[in-house]
């Protein structure tokens, strides 16, 4: 019987471990995705950032008011960046909830 019990025990052991490998498994996996999620959002401000300022350049003549346009610039992205930051929050809030 002695057996028995330490069979029982090695497939509860199995089991436990299993189940810890698909934990750490699936929390890799998620940080893993918003890392790079992270990565994308940071991209597309730089590609935007990038535009904007290659549409500056494009319209704008050449002046000493350069540093203005340029501040104006940051503002924007950093709203943007604010924006897009209050549309992830309801999405997770949205998620957690359903």
């Amino acid at each position: 019987m002695a057996n028995r019990d330490s069979g029982s025990g090695s497939l509860g052991t199995l089991l436990a471990g299993a189940l810890i490998g698909a934990a750490g498994l699936g929390w890799w996996l998620l940080s893993e995705a918003e890392r790079r999620r992270g990565e994308q959002r940071q991209n597309r401000s730089l590609r935007l950032n990038r535009l904007s300022w290659n549409e500056d350049e494009a319209l704008d003549p050449p002046t000493t008011s350069r540093p203005l346009r340029e501040t104006e610039l940051q503002d924007k992205v950093h709203e943007l960046n604010q924006a897009i930051e209050d549309v992830r929050r309801q999405l997770e809030s949205m998620s957690t909830q359903g």
